[in-house]
């Protein structure tokens, strides 16, 4: 049977994180009344001048050498030219034949295997407005506070191989925008979004085939459901003798299809120009320089240090870096509990856990990067079990209180006075009789049956190494 290979390109658009518009004084805060962060600039009202934000280039820069992007010398604004109510001017500023940065590359990881995905360009833009349909009358309203914030568009190359890749793609992007602080990354306010390219052809060949363009992808989950939808279509229709048409449909979540919504258009559709109202932008070696220097470490670069320096596994370097705020604080725990596969245990189980069941990011932790350091050493002095541990991490959660008052105040100390745990075990081995038979004619994981009564006599308080030993004392 005749299978086919996906291939997926992605356009990402991330509006930066700048006080003001683009071109213009405006505020870009998110959610104000509509038409309020307007001015005769970014309304497109006669006789008006574009002014470019510094700022924008300057996130526009930090972003290109994140992801290992050439800037290749003056770059320069275009007018792309399409009518929409929401777009004032008939025409949006953006970039096409010079775009501040080329040929980047981000790297993935998918089910243990690494891949590199290249990245095409990323160039600068002016966001358009934003319309409001009625529900209850064939009307829209049209809002024109967007009209005028800053994005940068990411393109990649179409190296994509599967749903899962392009999810893992988008992942490292906007973890990346974050991390360097050029963008907050908030795919429901509209801040991240991504279109798709996506197209099939027969495995083993390299002549690509017809491609569709997916909208509407609002979080990451959509993404992959209207990637896996998508080449299922398209995969269909093939193996039914049809062709594929070339058209840009959008995600239904309800309906879990993509949809029909027009013919794809292309570059020449837009009759780009240079603008005639904004200079070329020459960014020298020395801009390139500082803005490189200020960088902080990168993900990447970060992952790694931790495989090296901590032993950790990669996947555990992975979940720690996969925010700049969750590497901090499981670096601030080491400071003060220099462990690092238990502080990541315990990071990646009970306070993650903890945190998306409350959907709450790192920076809202209700335990503090020293409290949880302050908990492991008692644990790992033996103060507490394991078991009384996570007790004790469920009421600082809650309670916000230090670890010491807690285990002080409900008891929770693990005993460990020898005498005390001898007559618990005995307790435990006069009322199995039937069970300490049997191990003793061959059935050692019963082994677990008596640590388990013991810990159960003593409500998870006995130090389960004593337990242990006397236990192997008195069954010989």
């Amino acid at each position: 049977m005749l299978t086919f290979e996906p291939v997926i390109g992605l356009e990402v658009h991330a509006q930066l994180k700048t006080d003001t518009k683009i071109f213009c004084g405006c505020s870009t805060r998110f959610g104000a009344p509509p038409n309020t962060h307007t001015c005769p600039v970014c309304l497109g009202m006669p006789g008006v001048l574009p002014v470019l934000n510094r700022k924008v280039v300057e996130y526009a820069l930090r972003m290109a050498l994140a992801t290992h992007c050439t800037v290749p010398g003056p770059s320069r604004f275009a007018r792309k030219n399409y009518f929409y109510p929401d777009l004032p001017k008939g025409y949006q500023i953006s970039q096409y034949e010079l775009p501040i940065a080329v040929k980047g590359h981000v790297d993935i990881q998918v089910d243990g295997q690494e891949r590199r995905i290249g990245l095409t360009r990323i160039h600068m833009e002016e966001d358009a407005g934003k319309l409001v349909h009625a529900p209850d009358r064939p009307i829209s309203f049209v809002d024109l506070n967007r009209t005028g914030v800053p994005l940068i568009e990411i393109v990649s190359e179409p190296d994509m191989r599967s749903a899962e890749e392009a999810g893992a793609y988008l992942r490292i992007l906007r973890s990346i925008i974050r991390w360097i602080d050029v963008g907050d990354g908030n795919m429901e306010e509209g801040s991240f979004r991504c279109d798709a390219n996506v197209s099939i052809r027969p495995a083993g060949t390299t002549t690509l085939g017809t491609r569709t363009e997916v909208k509407n992808l609002n979080s990451f989950r959509h993404v992959e459901k209207a990637l896996r939808h998508e080449i299922a279509r398209q995969t269909e229709i093939l193996l039914d003798g049809g062709t594929i048409v070339q058209e840009t449909r959008l995600w239904d979540p309800d309906k879990n299809a993509t949809v029909s919504m027009r013919g794809k258009e292309e570059a020449h559709d837009y009759r780009y120009f240079p603008d005639p109202d904004l200079l070329p932008i020459v960014i020298d070696d020395a801009w390139i320089q500082r803005v490189r220097s200020e960088l902080p470490e990168l993900p990447d670069e970060r992952r790694a240090r931790f495989v090296a320096d901590y032993q950790l596994p990669g996947y555990d370097a992975a979940v720690l870096t996969a925010s700049r705020e969750l590497a901090d604080y499981f670096e601030a725990c080491l400071v003060l509990y220099d462990h690092p596969k238990t502080v990541s245990n315990w990071i990646m189980g009970p306070l993650l856990g903890l945190l998306n069941a409350q959907e709450k990011p790192i920076e809202q932790s209700p335990v503090s990067a020293a409290d949880l350091a302050d908990l492991l050493k008692r644990l790992g002095a033996g103060v507490i079990s394991g078991k009384i541990a996570k007790t004790v991490f469920d009421e600082m959660a809650v309670s916000r209180r230090p670890a010491a008052d807690i285990i002080e105040a409900q008891g929770l100390a693990q005993v460990s006075d020898s005498s005390a745990l001898e007559t618990a075990v005995d307790a435990v081995l006069a009322q199995s009789a039937d069970e300490v038979t049997r191990y003793k004619a061959g059935q050692v994981k019963l082994m677990g049956f008596f640590v388990g009564q013991v810990m159960k006599a003593t409500k998870g308080k006995a130090n389960p190494g004593m337990v242990n030993a006397i236990l192997k004392e008195r069954l010989g």
